[in-house]
């Protein structure tokens, strides 16, 4: 039997109340220290955008030094930078943020294929975490914008997390950002034709929460427009 079917048994053995007692009590103090660090970290920050992408993209692939230039230009514009703390996307975003003398910030968590943060974390802004439900809600709360690059299934989940809070008015709105039309493509002719023309699953006005872009410079810009709209600047 492999190490996952181990697993599997075992979650579905039939335990007594004082095993149940012990084990969720215990789970739920750590919960609560996650998010209790979280806050009181990030809540010194300032304002920040949070920036995605896969773990997988290596140095000198074009999205890497997107995302790159996209945390130096958005340290320039006044916000720090946010990323999932490991390699790929969010080292190059936490790098440019460095480049940039902005802040930047990782909330890392440790996964099978990604052991350790990446080098371009401020000392005093890399945050651990066990449970993925925590560490994205840090994502969000503290984000004045998403930047998303192409990724995989963890890329998605944040983003669509993103959508689906701002479409049932969880959180207040603000600008999530796409780059690269060329991968997003497919995605978005789905949702527009399979989603919204054939199924009325979701409504036309939801794909305004939507942008699209294919440079870094477009993505800030954005950004900075939505804000100025209102006449709020980033201060830290």
């Amino acid at each position: 039997m492999s190490k996952d079917e181990k697993k599997i048994t075992k979650a579905f053995k039939e335990k007594n109340w004082n095993a149940i007692k012990s084990s969720d009590s215990w789970q739920i103090f750590k919960i609560m220290s996650e998010f209790v660090q979280g806050f009181e970290i990030m809540s010194k920050i300032g304002p920040c955008v949070s920036v995605f992408g896969s773990a997988r993209t290596k140095p000198d692939n074009k999205y890497y030094k997107q995302a790159e230039e996209i945390g130096y230009l958005l340290t320039q514009s006044g916000y720090g930078v946010i990323t999932g703390g490991g390699k790929g996307i969010m080292e190059a975003a936490n790098k440019g943020a460095s480049k940039g003398e902005g802040k930047s910030v990782g909330l890392n968590i440790e996964l099978p294929f990604e052991h350790s943060a990446n080098n371009y974390i401020d000392n005093d802004k890399l945050i651990n975490f066990d449970y993925f439900f925590v560490r994205k809600v840090m994502f969000v709360k503290y984000a004045q914008g998403f930047v998303v690059l192409p990724g995989g299934v963890g890329t998605l989940d944040e983003l669509f997390e993103a959508i689906t809070l701002i479409q049932t008015k969880k959180i207040r709105k603000f600008p999530i950002v796409l780059i690269g039309k060329s991968y997003w493509e497919g995605l978005l002719v789905w949702i527009k034709m399979t989603m919204l023309a054939k199924e009325n699953n979701i409504s036309i006005e939801d794909l305004d929460l939507i942008n699209v872009v294919d440079t870094p410079l477009e993505a800030v810009d954005i950004i900075n427009n939505f804000y100025n709209k209102y006449t709020l600047k980033p201060n830290f």
